[in-house]
């Protein structure tokens, strides 16, 4: 079998940059699929993309698909032939169809019985032949969300196609895709070299390509850029901003990259920085400069895809461009501070947070009350937290949605607060906690650190969860417009990850309380609310823990007791991980599931206390015995939600356990003797469900 190289490629208009990559991965993956559905071989595939090309390079492949046998079946035996061994007209029928003598039929036995049958030989097709509808069909499927046709063609791409090249070595695959005459001619650079050029062989792609200022390859692109970028970046001793999305897209917008440094006027480094980097980013495409502490530096660096003779015009050119950005920055950061951020507010009360929930305004209100509810709590449990400023927090806490500076950069939500706070002076805590209250925004992301930003963060995103639940907008399927998963999941980490014990039960309903004014209540469901709101709280924590590797049937165990403490969840959560680990743990989780269905089925309710004169057996005084014990034990270290230790301490209750099972009857005819033992096995019951079901655990 001869093995040789395949190059494809199709030539476009610009391709969409935030595309070219997902486009790229989706080609190599899709011609990869029907390669070895197919079952023609190749050694390896590589997949190129530039700003106006898509490109596969296949080595080693095989130049056909290998041969198969197929088995074709056709009457049974006994219809086959008559009694004297002579084909019937059922077999002779059979044979004319495939074209054979009925003599050159063959026996094939199932465990069904044995028919007639033929087998023939079925050549592989050339690899060749089935490469053109492969290409194809991989263009058909590439995730695209609008085609376009091109002039009056009815081929339809994500780009007017340009040209194609389909070879095998030096030859071409004479074929048509996307409406183009397969060839061996590509383009180079659209400025550097726009010609078409001879590809003399399939291997030579790439080289060809970078005589021709094209970098084929998307990833040495980016590496190129990264390197450049950095590099310039030494040199004015700053640490570039590079976001992945961000040099991905610029990766995508050039053939053959080249960085270039500009700088701007110190004087818009008073903007806050992020309006800054926000605007540089998103319209310019550039990469922001800061010093090792963060701070935005005067620079930023761009990438060009020309190779310039006379560089500096290019780099005045975009100094140019960015200076009207930057001052539309600065002109609505001056213009918010005409007015203090407290008079803001005012125009809030004009905006409407919910149609059924009123306005921003009153959300900024009900925020401060339930964040001051929450501070109360934490200064009880010994924090230092003023319940005065935390109220002021809760009302500037969405002042600055009115201001221009959100108006332009939405992101700043929140960080445009915390600087007109400061140049307000007002209370550093009010400042910081501004900022805070969005955190955390993203799965992982940081939690807020200061206690009036936690303040402010639960009590804005309990305030949405009730609100939204009480107008019937819960989530549905995929559905979660005012992301309120991602919403609970963070009031779950702000209370576990910042050890605060407080109870959702108390949070929620205070939260309910906040939705009432004089004129009544805006909730008209108070209880479901508060049902649904509890329920979806506790569906999170699954999520949440699957996430960190914990197991569903530890989750299981401890949602089956419903702490209403997030804190004391996790202990708990924390503490059946231990006790998994226990040698003892598969015999208690097993002995727990005998327990709870022998309690189950127990048709008289089960006294609390065992009567110590029924216990007849050894093994129930014994078992008794290591119950009390463990009672004693246990009680100080459940005042201090000691689960770990509670559970260690229990693990001793495994071997009195497997021997009361081995030995005692609990069904005892004599019903006062069943009940106590009944009774028995309910304490040893209740003491496990002190930390959590671990009849629930699959160990």
């Amino acid at each position: 079998m001869t093995m040789s190289t395949i190059l494809f490629e199709l030539g476009c208009e610009e391709l969409p940059p935030k595309s070219l990559k997902p486009l790229r991965d989706a080609l190599q993956a899709s011609v990869t699929e029907q390669l070895n559905e197919a079952e023609i071989s190749f050694d390896s595939i590589k997949a190129f993309a530039a700003p106006r090309r898509l490109a596969l390079q296949i080595q080693g492949i095989g130049d056909k698909q290998p041969d198969r046998s197929e088995q074709k079946r056709g009457p049974a035996i006994k219809a086959a032939f008559d009694a004297d061994g002579n084909p019937t007209r059922a077999a002779m029928g059979f044979a004319k169809g495939l074209g054979i003598e009925a003599s050159e039929l063959i026996t094939i036995n199932t465990d069904k019985g044995d028919y007639v049958g033929y087998e023939q030989t079925i050549q592989g097709q050339a690899t060749t032949e089935l490469l053109p509808a492969i290409f194809q069909t991989a263009l058909d499927k590439l995730p695209i969300a609008k085609r376009m046709r091109a002039g009056s063609s009815r081929n339809e791409f994500v780009r007017p196609v340009q040209w194609a090249v389909l070879m095998q070595d030096s030859t071409v695959i004479d074929t048509t895709i996307q409406g183009h005459q397969t060839g061996t001619q590509t383009r180079g650079h659209r400025f550097h070299s726009p010609d078409y050029h001879n590809i003399a062989h399939a291997n030579d792609y790439e080289e060809l390509l970078s005589g021709l200022k094209v970098v084929a390859d998307f990833d040495k692109r980016q590496m190129l850029i990264k390197n450049q970028v950095k590099a310039l970046a030494d040199e004015v001793n700053s640490d570039a901003i590079v976001p992945q999305a961000l040099l991905d897209e610029v990766t995508a917008l050039v053939d053959f990259p080249i960085a270039l440094r500009a700088s701007f006027e110190a004087r818009f480094l008073q903007v806050p920085q992020e309006a800054l980097i926000s605007t540089m980013q998103a319209d310019q495409k550039y990469f922001c400069l800061t010093d090792k502490e963060g701070k935005l530096q005067p620079y930023f660096i761009f990438i060009t895809n020309i190779e310039s003779k006379d560089p500096n015009q290019i780099i005045e050119g975009n100094e140019k461009v960015v200076r009207p950005r930057l001052a539309d920055a600065e002109f609505f950061f001056l213009q918010d501070q005409k007015q203090p951020l407290f008079a803001l507010t005012e125009s809030l009360k004009n905006r409407v947070f919910q149609d059924k929930l009123g306005t921003i305004w009153e959300k900024s209100e009900r925020i401060a009350k339930l964040a001051a509810f929450i501070a109360a709590l934490m200064q009880q449990q010994g924090q230092q937290i003023s319940i005065d400023e935390t109220v002021r927090a809760g009302i500037l806490s969405k002042a600055d949605l009115a201001s221009s500076l959100v108006g332009e950069y939405p992101e700043l939500q929140g960080i445009a607060g915390t600087y007109y706070a400061r140049l307000n002076n007002e209370p550093e805590a009010v400042a910081t906690s501004l900022e805070e209250q969005y955190l955390p925004k993203f799965s992982g992301d940081v939690l807020p650190q200061t206690p009036i930003g936690i303040c402010l963060a639960l009590a804005d995103r309990l305030d949405t969860l009730v609100g939204i639940f009480a107008i019937d907008q819960a989530p549905t399927g995929s559905k979660d417009p005012f992301s309120l998963r991602r919403s609970a999941i963070g009031i779950l980490r702000i209370l576990i990850e910042k050890q605060l014990p407080i109870n959702l039960v108390a949070l929620v309903e205070q939260a309910i309380k906040n939705y009432t004014t004089e004129e009544g209540s805006k909730i008209a469901k108070m209880g479901d609310t508060f049902t649904q709101v509890i329920a979806f709280l506790n569906s999170r924590y699954r999520a949440m823990y699957t996430e960190q590797g914990v197991s569903v049937d530890t989750i299981q165990a401890v949602q089956a007791i419903n702490p209403h403490m997030p804190l004391d969840f996790d202990q708990r959560i924390r503490a059946v991980q231990a006790f998994s680990e226990l040698s003892q743990a598969s015999m208690l989780a097993d002995s727990n599931k005998r327990v709870a269905n022998i309690l189950a089925k127990s048709e008289v309710s089960v006294a609390d206390n065992v009567d110590e004169t029924l216990l007849s057996e050894s093994a129930e005084q014994n078992l008794y015995a290591s119950v009390q014990q463990a009672q004693t034990a246990v009680q100080p270290l459940l005042e201090q939600a000691d689960y770990t230790q509670v559970l260690q301490t229990l693990a001793s209750l495994d071997e009195p356990l497997t021997q009361f099972f081995d030995n005692v009857m609990v069904n005892n005819e004599d019903v006062a003797l069943k009940n106590n033992r009944l009774a028995l096995l309910k304490q040893v019951r209740a003491l496990f469900l002190t930390v959590a079901d671990i009849s629930e655990l699959q160990l």
